[in-house]
């Protein structure tokens, strides 16, 4: 059961959202809405977002335009994580990552499993940092959405969670490009 200090003063995470999908608008995107519904009610704020087709040029260029941006700590993308021909979301997104968050997919899977059971397995759910921003590469659907959220974001994106939490090191994220 994940602990909060209650003593500790919430600090809200800018957060962008990013649906990856040859089909969906705005209007119609649950997912992307199911993440900004959830980080706004759990007191974070949307930093932007945005809807891309199934391209690696245009997924690339739409993170690393939020990487660049100091008004965003955290990327959420969603959709494209799967084997399909048009799944490329983290064939987009990986090569930006200076370092991979390989306890992230692994949680997400057992948090998966527990609902979906073998078919976890057809996700490439997937993190990382760049630069100073967290970037997490989600299925696209809601429920995987709600679960990626619920089970592990919220959690580790609340600076009051403990024993750590990914808030807490945020601002030395970037401390290796400031040495030099």
């Amino acid at each position: 059961m994940p602990r909060i200090d209650e003593s500790r003063p919430f600090i809200p995470v800018r957060i962008a959202v990013l649906t990856v999908s040859d089909t969906r608008a705005l209007a119609d995107d649950k997912s992307g809405a199911a993440l900004a519904d959830m980080l706004a009610s759990d007191g974070h704020v949307l930093a932007g977002r945005a809807i891309v087709t199934d391209d690696v040029a245009l997924i690339r260029a739409r993170v690393q335009t939020w990487i660049a941006d100091p008004e965003v700590d955290v990327v959420l993308t969603t959709g494209g994580t799967g084997f399909t021909g048009r799944d490329v979301t983290p064939d987009a997104v990986k090569p930006l990552f200076e370092k991979e968050i390989d306890g992230f997919a692994t949680v997400f899977h057992i948090i998966s499993y527990a609902k979906i059971e073998t078919s976890t397995i057809q996700s490439r759910a997937c993190a990382g940092v760049a630069g100073d921003t967290f970037i997490f590469c989600l299925p696209g659907s809601p429920g995987a959405c709600r679960d990626a959220w619920n089970g592990i974001l919220k959690w580790q994106l609340d600076n009051r969670h403990r024993p750590c939490n990914f808030v807490e090191i945020m601002p030395r994220l970037g401390e290796h490009r400031r040495k030099s």
